[in-house]
């Protein structure tokens, strides 16, 4: 019979590195994986990253996108904590535009935050982690990862790409001991909207109420996911894409 393994700091002496960790979701995960014992390198391109500094959690201020911050986030979690055990590609934007109105430079913007960004930093980390046969890798995707929505059409052809990814990678990562999955989050109260839109926490709250469950999440709420998906009670867990949407995926008859 299988071992009951504590639920406890599960990640408790885990070493990780979160993208997209200056607010939100991103935060939430690196404040929650820090308070359960793990080290953590919280990477954003936003500067206000550096006010998480503390004991066991470093900022890393850079672009997810540009050559070398990959590199330089894995060297910095192997050289300050001595190894890497995970990483949660959670950096991302949206942009709201038809398909028609979009620019090149626009799609890229997308795609590159979303998609690239999580390719250079799962490529780097695998590097890391195949020695040691072990380590897990959490992308987080969305519901739009699925389903259409008028007027972002970059954002879910990103997001779908990411589902896709998650599943090849883990295929590829598996052999070398290392797990990967993703969490297809729904709606969750952040900052995400907030370049374009006024109060896009509220419009965020607000939407949410569409979903089956009649709210949005909270971002701790993915954070406790992401939490079990980097513990040893996920280990049979490989390529899943974990729906986390209030029923928002499910089927209505």
């Amino acid at each position: 019979m299988t071992n009951i393994v504590p639920t406890v700091n599960e990640v408790e002496g885990k070493v990780a590195i979160v993208t997209g960790a200056a607010s939100g979701i991103g935060r939430a995960i690196a404040e929650l994986l820090h308070a359960r014992g793990a080290k953590v390198v919280a990477e954003d391109i936003d500067p206000a990253v550096q006010e998480m500094a503390r004991d066991g959690l470093v900022p890393f201020v850079a672009d997810v996108t540009r050559d070398g911050s990959a590199e330089r986030a894995v060297a910095i979690a192997t050289e300050t904590f001595g190894r890497l055990d995970l990483l949660v590609n959670n950096a991302g934007r949206i942009l709201y535009k038809p398909l028609v109105e979009m620019t090149r430079e626009e799609w890229n913007w997308q795609m590159e935050t979303n998609l690239t960004g999580a390719f250079l930093h799962s490529r780097e980390a695998m590097k890391a982690m195949m020695p040691n046969k072990a380590g897990a890798i959490v992308n987080i995707a969305s519901y739009a990862s699925y389903f259409a929505f008028p007027g972002i059409s970059a954002y879910t052809a990103s997001k779908g790409a990411l589902a896709q990814l998650t599943r090849t990678q883990a295929l590829e990562a598996i052999e070398h001991g290392i797990r990967v999955n993703a969490i297809g989050v729904g709606d969750v109260v952040t900052n995400l909207l907030n370049h374009f839109m006024e109060d896009g926490r509220g419009f965020l709250a607000e939407h949410g109420r569409n979903a089956p469950i009649g709210r949005a999440a909270d971002p701790v709420e993915i954070a406790e996911i992401v939490a079990f998906l980097a513990s040893d009670r996920a280990s049979f867990m490989v390529g899943s894409v974990v729906m986390a949407d209030g029923g928002m995926s499910v089927p209505v008859g």
